[in-house]
């Protein structure tokens, strides 16, 4: 079952961000501070709170085993670009005692069905080159790469 979170979820969510935070400091120690700062913890609760988006919670048999931070974005037209409206993906992770079970899948499926609900022609997101096994999963499930972003170190 996927649901949008609500305030009891917090520290359940918070565990999972844990998680996926540890995967990216491990991946990228250039970008990414190790530990689990208040100000990250308290992230998901202006999350959870604010209009514009929502936290994603998938559940088997009542435990939170996955989530994912969805923005609802309106761009207005500029010089350079037509106004744009997308549903954004800013974090996904699944608890790594349930991969491989299907709640990723999951997760997307409901994803879609809410960005059709909202007139969102599309769904974004971004993925680290470090992160084989999430890129592998979402090419699967239909994202297509856009554009690249590069880095050349010094």
């Amino acid at each position: 079952m996927v649901r949008i979170a609500v305030m009891e979820d917090f520290d359940r969510i918070n565990e999972l961000r844990k998680q996926v935070n540890a995967l990216h400091v491990q991946g990228r120690p250039d970008h990414f501070r190790a530990g689990w700062k208040e100000e990250l913890q308290n992230h998901a609760k202006e999350m959870i709170e604010a209009g514009n988006k929502d936290i994603l919670v998938a559940e088997r048999n009542g435990v939170i085993c996955g989530y994912a931070c969805v923005d609802y974005i309106n761009l207005p037209e500029s010089p350079y670009r037509y106004a744009r409206q997308f549903y954004h993906v800013s974090e996904f992770g699944v608890d790594k005692t349930f991969h491989r079970q299907g709640v990723a899948t999951e997760l997307v499926e409901f994803m879609k069905t809410q960005a059709k609900e909202k007139g969102f022609s599309g769904i974004e997101l971004d993925v680290w080159e470090f992160n084989p096994e999430a890129r592998a999963f979402y090419e699967a499930g239909g994202f297509e790469c856009i554009r690249r972003y590069m880095e050349m170190k010094l």
